[in-house]
C-alpha cells in the first residue's frame, strides 16, 4: 500500500491531532484528580542510587561508580514503541550516528569518537554483535523486546569485557529478569509511512519460586525512499521508491530459584528481518536478517559472601541480500564464562575465566574463524567516602596472540552531595573479518588497535537533581579507518588503514531535573576526532563525530503520566578522512515530543511525534531521512 505525500500528510496531521487532543484533555483530567487526592510522598523521584552491573560487574550503586554510566529503564523505553534500539541510543549523551535511509536501514554509531565495533553491546552478557562486520546491528532490534540498557562509556569496559571495547559497553537486557506478579498484555501501533505494529506478552510467576516471560511482536513499515540523486552524475542510476522494513521478534526468559543460594536461569532474544534497499538498476533488492543471542547460566551463592555463575551464550547475524551481488554472511559466536565475586575487607573482587568462539560462514574470506581465551579480576570499593576500581584481563587471540589490559580509577565524596574523580584504562581491538578481507575494503596487513583513555570528572547529585561533568582524553594507536584512494578509472576505491595515531578528547555535561512534577535538564558534548598520523589527512576530523552535540528537554509526570518535548542539535561533520567540501554534512536540530498516558487501570496509550518541524537533513551523503512522522499505540494490560 503507498499513498502520496500530500495524503500522507494530510492523514498524519489529523492522527496526531486527534493522539494529541485525547492526550491534552486526559491530561488536564488526571491533573485535577490526581493533584487533589495524592500526596507528594506518592509522587515520583529522581532515582540517584539506581542499581547497575555492567560498569563493575557486579551489582553497584550509580553514585559509587567511576565511568560514566547511563540508564535507560523500562519507562523511558515506553516512549519508543515500535521503534529499534538505535532509536533510542542515538538521543543519549556521547553517542552520533548515521542511516542510510528509514528503520531498519543500514546504519552505524559512534560513542566518545570510536566507532560502533569498538563499542562492545552484549544481551543479558553475551556477546551481540556481527562477526564479519564488527557493529552489533542495533537497527535490527526491536526496543519492544528490551526492559533495560545500561550504556558504558570510555575503555574501562576492555579490562572487564576484553576486545572491542575502547569505545565503551552497551547492555541489553531483555524482559524478564524483575517479575513479582503475572500479566498478560497486547499492544497495537499506527504510524507515518505505513508503519504497524501488534504484539504481545505475558509474564508469569508463582509461589515456587518459576519466573516465566514471553513475548512476541510484528513491526512492518513502507519506509521512505532511502537515495538521494547523485546531481553530477547524470547517469546515476537513482532508484526513487519506498524502502520498507519488516520484522517479527520473540523473547523469551525463565528463571527458577531453588533456594536463597541458588537460582538457575536461560533467556533468548530472537528477531528475523527484511529490509530493502537500493541497488542501481536492479530491481527489488533487498536483505533478509537474523539476529539474536541466547544463555543459560547457574549462579550459586557457596557462602554468605562469595558467589559463582558459570553461564554460557550464544549469539547469530546472519544476513543472505538479493541484489546486482548478492552474498551471504552467517556469523556465530558461543561463549562460556565462569565468573566469580567475593566480599573483601573494605570492598569486593570479581574474577572470572571466558572462552570465546566465533565463526563466519561465507566465501568472501580466507579467515573465517577465532577463539579468544580469557583470564580477568577486578576489586571494587563503593562506600560514602571514597569509591575505587580495579581491573585487570589477559586474552589470548587466536589470530593475534595475547594482548593485557587494565584500568585504575577512584572516586572522592567531598561532601554527601558532591563527588570527584579520575581514571585511566587500556584498550585493545582486533581487526574483524570485513577489516582483513579486500573484498571489502579491506587489508589483510592490519594490525591490532591499542588505546590509552583518561578521564575526569565533577558530580553533584540532590534530591532534585543529577549533574555530571565529565572530560576525557583517548590516544589511540593503530585506528582503522576506511582510506579513500580514488583512481580514473574507480572514483570510490579506498581501503581501511591503519592510521598511525588519533586524538580523540572532549567533554560531556548532564543535567536531570526533577521538581514537583515537572521534569527538565539535557546533555551537551564537545568532541575532538582527529588523525594524528603525521601524514596527508593530520589534523583532519574523523569521520561522522560531530564537534557539538546536545539535547534539551521539559516533561511533565504524574503517576498515570509521562509526557516529554525534547529538542536535539548535531553539529557538523564530515563523511570521510579526506574532509573535502562534498564530504561535508551540514547540522541540524530536531524537534520531537512523546507521552505515555494511562486511559484506564488496563489500558495505555503511547504517542511519538518526531521532526516537528519537518527539518530537512542528512546523516550521510547521498541518503535522505524522514520528514515530520508519528507513531501512536494502544496497550491492554490483565493483572
Amino acid at each position: 500500500m503507498s499513498v502520496s505525500r500530500a495524503s500522507s500528510r494530510t492523514y498524519l496531521r489529523l492522527s496526531i491531532l486527534s493522539a494529541l487532543g485525547l492526550l491534552a484533555v486526559n491530561t488536564a483530567m488526571a491533573a485535577i484528580s490526581e493533584n487533589a487526592s495524592i500526596n507528594d510522598s506518592n509522587l515520583p523521584q529522581v532515582e540517584l542510587d539506581e542499581i547497575v552491573v555492567t560498569a563493575t560487574r557486579t551489582p553497584t550503586k550509580t553514585s559509587n561508580v567511576i565511568a560514566q554510566t547511563r540508564v535507560i529503564d523500562k519507562e523511558e523505553l515506553q516512549r519508543y514503541q515500535g521503534q529499534t534500539v538505535l532509536d533510542v541510543l542515538k538521543r543519549q549523551p556521547g553517542i552520533a550516528f548515521k542511516q542510510n535511509g528509514g528503520l531498519g536501514a543500514s546504519s552505524n554509531f559512534y560513542m566518545r569518537g570510536y566507532d560502533s565495533k569498538q563499542v562492545l553491546v552484549l544481551i543479558d552478557g553475551i556477546r551481540y554483535s556481527s562477526v564479519s562486520a564488527g557493529g552489533a546491528a542495533l537497527n535490527l532490534l526491536p526496543a519492544d523486546q528490551i526492559d533495560r540498557i545500561e550504556v558504558l562509556y570510555g575503555a574501562s569496559g576492555s579490562s572487564i569485557y576484553g576486545a572491542d571495547a575502547m569505545g565503551g559497553v552497551i547492555q541489553v537486557f531483555t524482559k524478564g529478569g524483575n517479575i513479582d506478579r503475572s500479566s498478560m498484555s497486547v499492544t497495537a501501533g499506527i504510524g507515518s509511512n505505513d508503519h504497524y505494529v501488534y504484539g504481545a506478552s505475558a509474564q508469569l510467576a508463582n509461589t515456587n519460586g518459576t519466573t516465566l516471560s514471553l513475548s512476541a511482536s510484528h513491526n512492518e513499515t513502507d519506509g521512505i525512499n532511502a537515495t538521494r540523486p547523485d546531481p553530477s552524475n547524470q547517469n546515476d542510476p537513482y532508484n526513487k521508491d519506498d524502502d520498507g522494513f519488516e520484522s517479527d521478534s520473540v523473547s523469551l526468559a525463565v528463571n527458577q530459584r531453588f533456594s536463597d543460594t541458588l537460582l538457575t536461569g536461560a533467556s533468548i532474544l530472537y528477531s528475523k528481518s527484511t529490509t530493502e534497499y537500493d541497488d542501481g538498476t536492479f530491481e527489488d533488492a533487498h536483505a533478509d536478517q537474523e539476529n539474536g543471542a541466547a544463555q543459560a547460566y547457574v549462579d550459586w551463592q557457596y557462602m554468605p559472601d562469595a558467589s559463582v555463575k558459570l553461564q554460557y551464550g550464544h549469539s547469530i547475524d546472519k544476513s543472505e541480500s538479493y541484489s546486482k551481488y548478492p552474498n551471504v554472511f552467517d556469523g556465530t559466536q558461543d561463549q562460556i564464562s565462569l565468573v566469580g565475586k567475593n566480599k573483601l575487607l573494605a570492598g569486593e573482587g570479581v574474577y572470572g575465566l571466558e572462552y570465546l568462539t566465533q565463526d563466519l560462514d561465507s566465501t568472501a574470506y580466507s579467515i573465517d574463524d577465532r577463539n579468544v581465551k580469557s583470564a580477568f579480576a577486578g576489586y571494587v570499593i563503593a562506600n560514602d567516602r571514597f569509591d575505587a576500581q580495579a581491573n585487570l584481563r589477559y586474552d589470548d587471540d587466536s589470530r593475534y596472540g595475547d594482548e593485557t589490559t587494565y584500568n585504575l580509577g577512584g572516586a572522592m565524596h567531598l561532601s554527601p552531595d558532591f563527588r570527584v574523580g579520575a581514571s585511566y584504562a587500556k584498550g585493545f581491538r582486533a581487526p574483524v573479518f570485513n577489516d582483513l578481507s579486500p573484498v571489502y575494503s579491506g587489508n589483510p596487513d592490519l594490525k591490532p588497535e591499542t588505546s590509552d583513555n583518561y578521564e575526569a570528572f565533577a558530580e553533584y547529585n540532590t534530591l532534585l537533581q543529577s549533574t555530571r561533568l565529565t572530560g576525557y582524553y583517548n590516544d589511540v594507536e593503530n585506528l582503522i579507518s576506511y582510506v579513500a584512494s580514488p583512481t580514473p578509472s574507480n572514483p570510490y576505491a579506498g581501503a581501511s588503514q591503519n592510521i598511525n595515531e588519533a586524538k580523540i578528547k572532549g567533554i560531556s555535561l548532564t543535567s536531570d531535573w526533577e521538581m514537583n512534577d515537572y521534569l527538565f535538564g539535557g546533555s551537551y558534548d564537545y568532541q575532538k576526532a582527529e588523525d594524528s598520523s603525521g601524514g596527508s589527512d593530520d589534523g583532519n576530523s574523523l569521520p561522522y563525530r560531530p564537534e557539538h552535540k546536545g539535547l534539551v528537554y521539559v516533561g511533565y509526570r504524574l503517576p498515570s503520566l509521562d509526557i516529554r518535548a525534547e529538542y536535539q542539535y548535531v553539529g557538523d561533520y564530515y563523511s570521510r578522512i579526506t574532509n573535502t567540501d562534498s564530504q561535508f554534512v551540514d547540522n541540524y536540530g530536531l524537534l520531537n515530543i512523546s507521552g505515555n498516558y494511562k486511559l484506564t487501570d488496563n489500558l495505555s496509550m503511547t504517542a511519538r511525534l518526531n521532526n516537528i518541524t519537518n527539518e530537512e537533513y542528512i546523516t550521510d551523503i547521498g541518503y535522505n531521512t524522514d520528514g515530520i512522522n508519528y507513531f501512536t499505540s494502544l496497550t491492554y494490560n490483565w493483572y
